[in-house]
């Protein structure tokens, strides 16, 4: 067994049952959802998304609605009347371009106001269980700290990891690596002691011939 296939069998052990911490019922409430998402924790944005989603389920609803009232609705979240924006043109888009359904490609999805590749793999991942391996903060620092990959940008990293990590775990691979760096690889002080991975960490802060 390669070292990357250890890492992922020990990610599975530590963490059998995952998908997104997001709440949604539809692609769209997804889509919304993880544009929300951006520099804001999965707990923040579930708090809001219950006003947002019972007064806008789909884009028609969407489309053409001032900012300012979408703003009111989102007020939790970081950059909130940016993000306002993004999701009424993200929703006349919709309208204008897709029949009222959130595409089901990569590319078309980047075409979205606030959609870049991480929020469109996620969409991608969630929402039509399509093969996309997301790489946000956790997945992006626990794979480099893990030697996977010395990249230093998230779509460099996203193509290191989809080269080693067969392509039918790249959404349970993510969801794990984020799952990990959340629970215990943390960005500032990782609980490396109570790590299942310290053994093919190279990263690891402290001695393991003393365990």
């Amino acid at each position: 067994m390669s070292r990357v296939q250890k890492i992922l069998a020990c990610l599975a052990s530590c963490y059998p049952e995952v998908k997104t911490e997001l709440k949604f019922k539809s692609p769209f409430e997804l889509l919304m959802a993880t544009i929300l998402s951006a520099q804001t924790t999965d707990r923040q944005v579930n708090n809001v998304t219950p006003t947002l989603f019972s007064k806008y389920p789909a884009p028609e609803y969407l489309a053409g609605e001032n900012h300012l009232t979408v703003a009111k609705i989102i007020k939790g979240v970081g950059l909130y009347h940016t993000k306002a924006r993004y999701l009424v043109a993200t929703a006349e888009i919709l309208m204008d371009s897709f029949d009222g359904q959130v595409p089901q490609t990569l590319d078309e999805l980047l075409t979205l106001p606030g959609v870049g590749r991480k929020t469109a793999k996620v969409v991608l991942a969630n929402a039509f269980n399509k093969p996309a391996l997301a790489v946000d903060t956790h997945v992006f620092r626990v794979s480099r700290r893990l030697g996977l990959t010395e990249a230093k940008t998230p779509d460099r990293v996203g193509q290191d990891l989809e080269a080693v990590i067969p392509r039918g775990q790249w959404i349970a691979a993510h969801h794990r690596l984020v799952q990990h760096g959340r629970r215990v690889c943390q960005a500032r002080n990782p609980l490396c002691h109570q790590c299942c991975l310290a053994i093919y960490c190279p990263s690891a802060s402290f001695d393991l011939s003393k365990q």
